[in-house]
This record gives structure tokens, sequence and C-alpha cells, in this order.
């Protein structure tokens, strides 16, 4: 079995330590942990680190081993205010509901599937007569006539 698999930017908890609530900044978190992996939606003043173990299993999936995530919250002026570590544990459920939705236009009825490619076809280019055109028409295309 392959060994499992850091994905994500995963913090370590020794430089964790190095960052000071009221005291760090933004610049000094870039400088020590590096860049959030991603920040929050609606406030820019919340950076989250995401990271996984992963592991191949049975025909090449991925299984999930571990989880974390580490949430920085900083004040409006840039200061940090708070840490927040996250695990699998604090993973909530998700529901996937498995249903597509129609797209107006796309939907064809039975006979328009069964009269859709009358027309479409040119009979006499079938039978390898290339010197009729699309109008029927003998000679090649552009020649006068």
């Amino acid at each position: 079995m392959p060994p499992p698999q850091l994905r994500g930017n995963h913090v370590e908890p020794d430089l964790l330590k190095e960052l000071t609530p009221g005291t760090s900044t933004k610049s000094d978190v870039t400088a020590v942990i590096g860049s959030p992996t991603a920040h929050d939606t609606f406030d820019d003043n919340i950076w989250l680190y995401i990271s996984e173990v992963t592991q191949n299993r049975i025909g090449s999936t991925q299984g999930e081993l571990d989880q974390n995530v580490v949430v920085l919250h900083f004040d409006g002026k840039g200061v940090l205010k708070t840490i927040d570590k996250l695990g699998k544990s604090d993973a909530l459920p998700v529901t996937v509901i498995a249903r597509t939705t129609p797209s107006p236009g796309t939907e064809a009825s039975f006979l328009q599937q069964l009269l859709g490619n009358i027309g479409r076809f040119n009979p006499a280019g079938a039978m390898g007569n290339t010197a009729a055109g699309p109008s029927g028409a003998g000679g090649a295309p552009g020649a006068g006539h």
C-alpha cells in the first residue's frame, strides 16, 4: 500500500506557537507560516489553512485519514485576535443530492427525436457521388455554368 500523502497547507504546531494574539500582524503570520489556503468568503480578516492526509485505497480512490484546519481571526487593523484549530471530528456530514437541473431548450420530445434527423443527410453524398453539390447541381464548387 502506498504511503500517506499530505495535501494542502499544513501548519506545523511549533511554528504556530511563534504567533501571539494581540501582537502578531498579517505580515508576521505570512512570514512565519506562509499564505493562507483561503480567506473567508465574507470576511477578509479570517484566514484558513487547510490540510489533509490521504492514502490511496483499492481502485486508486483517495481515503482521508486526517484533516486539519487552522482558522486565524484578525481585527480591522490586521492584528491577530484568535487562533482556532479544527480537526476531522469537527466536520459536519453533508448530504449530496443526486439530481440534475434541466436546461431550457435541451429537452427533445419523442417526435423531435424521431424526426430530428430528417433532411440532415445527403443521399447523393452517401453514395460516393462527389459531383453533386448540396443543391444537387453538378460540377465543382465555384465553377461557372
